[in-house]
């Protein structure tokens, strides 16, 4: 569940409040995700894995993204245009 957007009431004090209600909410939303996770039959270290995989993933996939776009701007394409030279899908 998304946490409840806070709208402040120009104080400073009532933002911050608002802001950490939403980050206990955020808090408790992501402990009773992983006490699900763990339930499942998902460890500590193989979800800490998995997110530093993702993590990986993510850091290596924008690196070919600034290149492709960089290519792109060098042959005066777009980078979808690119995509089928390199056997990507659109969904890549």
């Amino acid at each position: 569940p998304s946490p409840r957007s806070c709208q402040p009431h120009g104080a400073d004090e009532e933002a911050l409040r608002c802001e950490i209600e939403e980050l206990k909410q955020k808090d408790l939303a992501l402990d009773q995700e992983i006490a699900q996770l763990l339930s499942e039959g998902y460890s500590l270290e193989e979800l800490e894995k998995h997110i530093s995989l993702l993590h990986e993933y993510n850091d290596i996939k924008d690196a070919g993204q600034m290149l492709l776009g960089k290519l792109a701007v060098i042959r005066g394409v777009t980078t979808k245009q690119l995509y089928p030279e390199y056997d990507l899908e659109l969904s890549d």
